[in-house]
């Protein structure tokens, strides 16, 4: 081992040791968010035209830079129980993994939501969609995080510029393999649709963690709180400009402790065959292209078909962060899939939701 490698591997203990906490403390982030809505907000569970909705998520970023940090996610939700003046109940289960690092830093979380949905104002003529939906939601789940200290090296193994594996006396540093909590998450969201069913939005809002769990593998006693609160605002929109053409505008804020995230961007929509009227969006063949950017982070693409309830997209990320010069641009990819069982067109109880950009 040459003298930069001893240098650079010393660093970065030196890093780890002193920050385990902070990075610990952030949850994980998709650029196809809307391909994780039990992600951003519980009251988002159940907001689809449909029987089921299932999805899945993989990224893959930092590749170029270390050992990659790997994120899969898996989620279901349904409607539970719908009422005669189309309010609803909806349950859902969402479940992921992440994994970073050269010491397979490891959370493995499981999340069971419902969300409580209430149709306001009158029907539109055009589409026979209510005017509007409100829903609140929670969230309830069990996680752990563990770390594989195997893997890592400490300064005391090495001697006179020779590493020497297993001297290492990591108890000293008060750092366990693994730690358990429960997390508790809520949220709020609202959806509108215009009279001529041109023009759709929905804005939400949530916050994650309220128990504001200790998550730190670092054991002390009295230890502070690991977790802090995640607070998301997201807003999206269906605008269409023709029979085929549709503009999907979106945007994303989240913060947590010192860190925030943005990402704006838009996608097109193209229905490729088949109506365009919302009640049959589920018998469809579309393709879209979207253009986002994560301020100060990345710029993104998005690209993919959706095919009679099955949409299948893949993202990738440009780094535009001052990793830049060590990353090559590289940020990460995704690959996500979402399917919908559709209602059968002629359906006595079918609903209709104002806006199922999420």
């Amino acid at each position: 081992m040459n003298k930069k490698n001893l240098i650079n591997r010393i660093s970065l203990v030196a890093v780890f040791t002193l920050n385990v906490g902070i990075v610990l403390a952030q949850d994980i982030h998709f650029t196809q968010f809307e391909s994780s809505p039990l992600v951003l907000n519980p009251a988002f569970t159940g907001m689809f035209d449909g029987r089921v909705r299932a999805a899945a998520i993989y990224r893959n970023q930092w590749q170029s830079v270390t050992v990659p940090y790997t994120t899969v996610g898996a989620s279901v939700d349904m409607p539970i129980k719908t009422e005669n003046n189309g309010d609803y109940l909806a349950g859902g289960l969402q479940l992921y993994k992440d994994q970073a690092g050269d010491g397979a830093l490891t959370n493995f979380t499981g999340l069971a939501s419902v969300a409580y949905h209430k149709a306001l104002g009158s029907e539109s003529r055009t589409t026979g969609i209510s005017s509007s939906d409100l829903a609140v939601g929670l969230q309830g789940g069990y996680a752990q995080k563990s770390i594989d200290l195997s893997k890592l090296y400490f300064g005391d193994e090495f001697f006179n510029g020779t590493y020497v594996k297993g001297t290492s006396q990591e108890w000293h540093l008060g750092i366990g393999n693994s730690v358990n909590y429960y997390i508790v998450n809520a949220g709020v969201s609202f959806s509108h649709s215009s009279s001529s069913g041109m023009f759709n939005y929905t804005i939400g809002a949530a916050a994650n963690n309220l128990n504001q769990p200790n998550d730190a593998i670092e054991k002390k006693q009295n230890s502070q709180t690991g977790l802090d609160m995640r607070f998301t605002g997201v807003a999206g929109a269906d605008w269409k400009l023709g029979e085929r053409l549709m503009l999907r505008p979106a945007v994303l804020y989240q913060y947590q402790a010192t860190a925030n995230e943005i990402i704006v961007g838009n996608e097109f929509h193209y229905v490729l065959s088949g109506s365009t009227e919302p009640e049959y969006a589920n018998f469809t063949t579309a393709a879209f292209l979207g253009l986002w950017y994560r301020t100060v982070d990345a710029t993104m693409l998005t690209v993919g078909v959706e095919y009679k309830g099955l949409r299948i997209g893949v993202a990738y990320d440009y780094n535009i962060s001052t990793l830049n010069s060590a990353s090559n641009g590289n940020g990460g990819y995704e690959i996500a899939i979402r399917y919908v069982a559709p209602f059968p067109i002629i359906y006595a109880d079918k609903r209709s939701k104002p806006c199922i950009r999420f």
